[in-house]
């Protein structure tokens, strides 16, 4: 009993650090589209800089994870929560570095003027953002149903994706010398809508945990 006693607490203390992981992620990507639409080069650098926080902390997760398996025995059941937080951590960690890449490109826009007032990019940002939030909701509270929702909304980031690529390639053919600033916000938005595709992973393994079944959720990915 007492060993079951140590496990759940060990367990509860990685998914307590799975939220913390999160929670760097979702701030790192609000401010690389803040650092892009105010031409924050100092913040867009910090973003990088901060990278290596989130990376460390995915190795203490999965270092923790490890040493769960190999001295507490999980049952099946936990080994699911355990493989499931080994993914999820590795899906945050994949979203962290969108969100470098999306500094990188502001830092190679530098101060050049803007091609438009960016409005879709920031939505598909939030909107990311508010899914990732959510689906670790769903992890905490073994909520399959709700993970499966959020699976779908993956289709508002994929269809603002759209509108920003065509209006970019608009841009592109009226006036040829605006291709390279173009291209580079559809970069961002590239990178955006990556990272929703990962929020899709997560729920997925959230699904797992629950079901113990694996299954493809969610909208199709490009």
């Amino acid at each position: 009993m007492e060993i079951r006693t140590t496990f759940h607490k060990k367990l509860r203390e990685m998914q307590d650090e799975v939220l913390v992981m999160g929670s760097m992620v979702e701030k790192t990507l609000m401010s690389s589209v803040k650092a892009l639409k105010e031409r924050d080069l100092d913040l867009a650098h910090q973003i990088i800089s901060d990278d290596l926080k989130v990376n460390q902390k995915r190795f203490e997760i999965e270092e923790r994870c490890v040493e769960l398996i190999a001295t507490q025995q999980p049952m099946a059941s936990d080994l699911r929560i355990i493989i499931a937080i080994l993914n999820i951590t590795t899906e945050i960690e994949r979203i962290g570095d969108y969100a470098v890449g999306i500094a990188r490109i502001t830092i190679m826009i530098g101060d050049e003027p803007p091609l438009k007032p960016l409005i879709d990019i920031p939505r598909m940002a939030e909107q990311t953002v508010d899914m990732l939030r959510r689906s670790l909701d769903s992890f905490i509270n073994r909520d399959a149903e709700s993970a499966r929702k959020i699976a779908t909304e993956d289709d508002l980031v994929d269809h603002l994706y759209d509108q920003v690529f065509r209006e970019l390639l608009v841009f592109m053919a009226e006036d040829p010398k605006t291709i390279t600033r173009a291209t580079r916000l559809m970069w961002t938005a590239h990178n955006l809508e990556r990272a929703a595709d990962r929020v899709t992973n997560i729920c997925e393994r959230v699904v797992f945990i629950v079901t113990g079944k694996m299954e493809e959720i969610g909208a199709s990915k490009y």
